[in-house]
Formats: structure tokens, C-alpha cells, sequence
């Protein structure tokens, strides 16, 4: 079943091991072409909008983006979960 997903996050989660080093990361945007793990992607998403969707196609070039407040009306919905 096709999903539309919402990532929000900017930056990833530091994997840490009992001495406190970081060892991974994993990747909160959604962009990483090692996807769980961070490749760096995210700084295309440094500079976008709290109240935008922004679309990238499968090479993670930005092509587009929505006011949220659009999205909702064009799906018909009261609330969109991101995470």
C-alpha cells in the first residue's frame, strides 16, 4: 500500500557505544541513500519551512513543496501525523 511520510527531523541520532563515542548514525530525514544510516543528506534540509512539505525524487533532488495547510485540504484530512 502506497504511504506518504513526513519527516520532520533535520539531523540524525547519534548511535553512541558505552564509552560515549559516537559509532552510526541514523538518518531522521528521510533522505539517506544508506537509509537507516546517515550519509550527510540531511543539509538539503537545512533551510525548509516549519509550515512546507517539500517533495524529492529518488536521487533526493527537491522538486517541489505545499503549504501543510493545502496538503490537508487536498487529502481531505483534519490532522497529518509526522515523524
Amino acid at each position: 500500500m502506497p504511504r506518504i511520510i513526513i519527516h520532520t527531523r533535520k539531523a540524525p541520532i547519534p548511535v553512541k557505544d558505552s564509552k560515549g563515542r559516537t559509532v552510526a548514525a541514523l538518518c531522521m530525514c528521510g533522505l539517506s541513500k544508506k537509509y537507516p544510516f546517515c550519509d550527510g543528506s540531511h543539509i538539503k534540509a537545512r533551510d525548509e519551512q516549519e509550515d512546507k512539505i517539500y517533495i524529492y525524487d529518488e536521487e533526493g533532488n527537491r522538486v517541489g513543496e505545499i503549504e501543510l495547510e493545502k496538503l490537508q485540504e487536498i487529502l481531505k484530512v483534519k490532522r497529518i501525523r509526522k515523524v
